[in-house]
Order: C-alpha cells, then structure tokens, then sequence
C-alpha cells in the first residue's frame, strides 16, 4: 500500500475532501451498480445484444424505474458532483480553515447520500429537493471563496 507523500498529508483539508470526494465517487459506484440489477430484475435492456442475451429483443426497452436510477440519480450525480470534485479541489489550495473545509465537504457529501436514497426509494417530496438545496450551499460558498481569492489575478 502506497502511502501518501509527507507534503500532501500535510494539507489536512485537501486529505478531508479526497476522503469525501472517494465517498461520493463510491456512491456513484453504487448506484450505476443499483441500476444494472433493476435492469436485470425488471428485463429492459439499453443494447440489443444484452437484450437477445437476455431473453429477447423484446426487452430492448426503457423502463421508468432503470430511467429513475439511470437517467435521473445518476445523471443528477454526474451535474452536481463533478463541479464539487473541481471546486473542492480548488478551494482546498485557498489555506481555508480545517474545520470550516470539513464541515462544507461533509455537508455536501451528506445531501448528495440523502438525495440518492430520496430518488431511488421514491420518498415523499420535499426530501430530494431539499437535500439537493442544502448540497449546494457549501459548493456556492467555495465558488464564492475562490472568486474572491482569484480576483486580483483576472
């Protein structure tokens, strides 16, 4: 096992975001794999090929519930982790305060679990659009913070 180098451990911040940042990597990870076993489970193939393999063209098809982990969850992940992997990186080089970078990671990190399970166990609104809501305050305020800490240099 490769231990990471001296210099980057000590950057406790940038070590708190990549530890979140695997989290929701992994959670990503989970959910293309939920996806893959409703498809399975409810026989509606992408391809052709997994369809013949599978029983037959017939189930060549769409169905709401992969379209609700794969289109939905999934893609809902991709448009909002993705900016907070950059953002986090970013404002992780800002020197913020350790406890303050922990709390934004572990806030964002928290409402993007809380949304995936509202999307996928179907819960009762407002649960996934306020997680969502919530997720989204520590990356507004790390965007904020690295607009004004890059200001000087536009």
């Amino acid at each position: 096992r490769a231990a990471p180098s001296p210099r980057m451990m000590a950057n406790t911040v940038f070590m708190s975001f990549t530890f979140y940042s695997t989290i929701l990597i992994l959670k990503m990870y989970v959910v293309a794999i939920i996806t893959g076993q409703v498809r399975l489970r409810k026989k509606a193939f992408a391809n052709p090929e997994d369809a013949l393999r599978n029983g037959g063209l017939q189930y060549y098809r769409e169905d709401p519930d992969v379209e609700r982990c794969r289109r939905r969850a999934h893609r809902n992940d991709m448009e909002n982790i993705f900016p907070f992997l950059f953002l986090g990186a970013v404002y992780s080089l800002l020197d913020p305060s350790p406890t303050v970078a922990r709390i934004h990671f572990f806030i964002f990190c928290v409402g993007r679990i809380i949304h995936t399970i509202a999307y996928l166990l179907q819960l009762k609104a407002p649960t996934r659009s306020v997680a969502y809501s919530v997720a989204q305050l520590p990356c507004f305020s790390m965007a904020l913070q690295i607009l004004l800490a890059t200001t000087p240099y536009w």
